[in-house]
């Protein structure tokens, strides 16, 4: 039997244990959102999904994708409502999300995204488009937006980035006033715009066919858009609104307003970030699938305790970095997410340089083990052969994947030589560690024993070795 699509037509249909949308949708959106991805759709939409149902009408989105024109044709045949699954140890439950109102891709209909951003309803635009780094053609876009807007007279905007960038929205501003054309517009955004930096913490995996299957069953309607995700998440944002009212709106609704967002911002990209590449790159080769495989082995989640506590945690001032890891190690074997190790390890090049290099500068100037960092080093170097320690091959998406695949395939005939390649390239490990003798050797000893033993051998002689 063909099932209905997921619709407002078809609402009727919807199980009655599901969360739907219980207010008018529809009307001006007073958000735009550039990056229409997973992310986004089940985190701040979720949040604006909040606000609207507590009758602020405000919060309605205009979602654009950049350039995936197929999942915005896929929600605008659903009439932008799309289900998220939330799990967690308390259990499972579905809501469908009813914020997106309107719905355009950037690549194709630009002049449409321009003409919203000066629309007098629009209040914030936000973002999660890339951690890779911001484009000069995002900045046009945004300074072409805020022009019109500019010239119609309209008020200014919270510019919000929610990229996993550090200082984001002080990097966005940069961006958009050097696309500026003119002195006025730039006067006019600097008095008028804020771009308040923030970070968000939750962990949503790819859309997958097994998550629409359940969406169908539970729903008994066709989602081809369903998301899941776990109940954790987290959005903390820089206390600077272009309408200062909005921090006791979004308080409101869960999110955390501050004054100190690094603090956060540092935990979550060294703790969560940094110890996901980690298992990222231990699954990957060790030939485990998801982030749940790998912390349900007693070998590996030891490793990524002492990884935060030892190495990691010395270096953060977040006071409640012992709450937060033990969040974390209860995300990861969250069983219901199935986060993928190779989703994580795309762009390892790009991620890593953000994650590790501070917690292994921290340790060397203090004096302390390095070694756990070390020895996730040495796996990346073997992750770049491409295949896992059964053989079975698996691609590496990665900007320096060519480069990668060199500094790897040496590393069984002159070990020492490949490690010391890999850690010479500062765009890998940034200006100061490059060149830092111990990190070196640890990395070269715990690569070497990795050849000798694999890698759950040589975690667990790090444990055994390393009190």
């Amino acid at each position: 039997m063909t099932l209905p699509r997921l619709q407002e037509a078809s609402r009727t249909t919807w199980a009655p244990q599901v969360i739907a949308p219980s207010y008018l949708r529809g009307g001006e959106p007073g958000v735009l959102h550039l990056g229409l991805g997973a992310f986004h759709r089940a985190h701040q939409a979720l949040v604006f999904e909040h606000l609207l149902s507590a009758g602020d009408g405000r919060w309605g989105i205009h979602g654009v994708g950049m350039t995936r024109p197929d999942l915005v044709d896929c929600l605008k045949a659903q009439d932008g409502l799309y289900a998220v699954r939330v799990a967690d140890a308390q259990g499972l439950k579905w809501q469908v999300c009813g914020a997106l109102w309107r719905l355009s891709v950037a690549a194709r209909q630009r002049p449409e995204v321009v003409q919203a951003m000066a629309h007098p309803a629009l209040r914030w635009i936000t973002l999660t488009v890339t951690e890779k780094g911001y484009s000069p053609e995002l900045g046009q876009l945004l300074a072409d937006g805020l022009r019109l807007r500019q010239a119609a007279g309209g008020a200014g905007l919270t510019v919000a980035s929610c990229d996993n960038l550090r200082g984001n929205g002080q990097v966005l501003q940069a961006l958009v006033l050097a696309a500026c054309p003119d002195e006025p517009l730039r006067d006019w955004i600097a008095t008028h715009c804020a771009f308040p930096c923030s970070m968000v913490d939750r962990i949503v995996p790819a859309m997958s066919a097994p998550i629409r299957e359940q969406a169908q069953a539970v729903l008994g309607v066709n989602d081809q858009a369903a998301l899941g995700t776990e109940g954790f998440w987290e959005w903390v944002i820089e206390n600077r609104f272009a309408d200062p009212s909005d921090a006791a709106v979004l308080q409101s609704a869960g999110v955390q307003v501050t004054d100190q967002v690094p603090v956060y911002e540092d935990a979550k990209l060294r703790m969560l970030n940094g110890s996901h590449s980690a298992m990222a790159l231990i699954g990957a080769v060790t030939g485990r699938a998801c982030i749940s495989d790998c912390i349900e082995q007693p070998h590996i989640r030891d490793f990524i305790t002492r990884l935060i506590e030892r190495e990691v945690a010395p270096h953060l001032a977040r006071s409640d970095w012992r709450d937060y890891r033990d969040a974390l190690l209860r995300r990861f074997a969250n069983p219901h997410l199935r986060h993928s190790v190779h989703q994580i390890a795309t762009d390892s090049s790009l991620k890593i340089a953000q994650r590790w290099p501070p917690s292994i500068l921290g340790q060397l100037q203090r004096g302390g083990s390095i070694d756990h960092h070390a020895l996730a080093a040495a796996v990346w170097l073997r992750y770049a052969l491409g295949h896992a320690e059964d053989g079975t091959p698996y691609a590496i998406q990665d900007p320096s994947e060519a480069l990668l695949r060199a500094l790897a395939a040496g590393q069984q005939q002159a070990p020492q030589a490949s490690v010391q390649a890999l850690l010479a390239r500062p765009e890998l490990w940034g200006a100061q560690l490059p060149g830092q003798s111990h990190w070196v050797a640890r990395v070269t000893h715990w690569h070497q024993r990795i050849l000798e033993a694999g890698v759950d051998g040589a975690i667990r002689q790090l444990l055994q070795e390393i009190a």
